[in-house]
C-alpha cells in the first residue's frame, strides 16, 4: 500500500513524539540520579552506572526509532508500543 503524503509526515511526527516522550522518561531517571548523587546517597560509580545504562537504552530507542520504515514504526506504536527502554539498557548480567 502506498501512502501520501500527509500520511507519511502524520507517522513521522507520531514517531517523533514517541520519541521525544520516551527520551525525557530517560533522561529524567539520570536527573533523579544525579540529585540522589547531590544529596550523597550515591557515588561516582553508582551516577556512571546509570549514565551508562541511560545511553544504551537512547541508544535502542534511537534505533527502534530510525531504521524500519516510518510508517511500520508509528503503526507499532499505535498498536503495541514498547516500554521500558530503560530496562532494555541494563547491562546484561553474566
Amino acid at each position: 500500500m502506498v501512502s501520501t503524503k500527509p500520511e507519511r509526515r502524520a507517522a513521522r511526527e507520531a514517531v517523533a513524539g514517541y520519541h521525544q516522550a520516551q527520551l525525557a522518561l530517560l533522561v529524567e531517571r539520570v536527573g533523579a540520579a544525579v540529585d540522589r548523587y547531590r544529596a550523597g546517597e550515591l557515588d561516582a560509580f553508582d551516577i556512571d552506572h546509570v549514565i551508562f545504562q541511560y545511553s544504551r537504552a537512547a541508544k535502542e530507542l534511537w534505533k527502534f526509532c530510525n531504521l524500519a520504515d516510518v510508517e511500520t514504526t508509528a503503526n507499532f506504536i499505535r498498536e503495541c508500543p514498547p516500554d521500558d527502554w530503560w530496562e532494555r539498557g541494563a547491562p546484561r548480567k553474566r
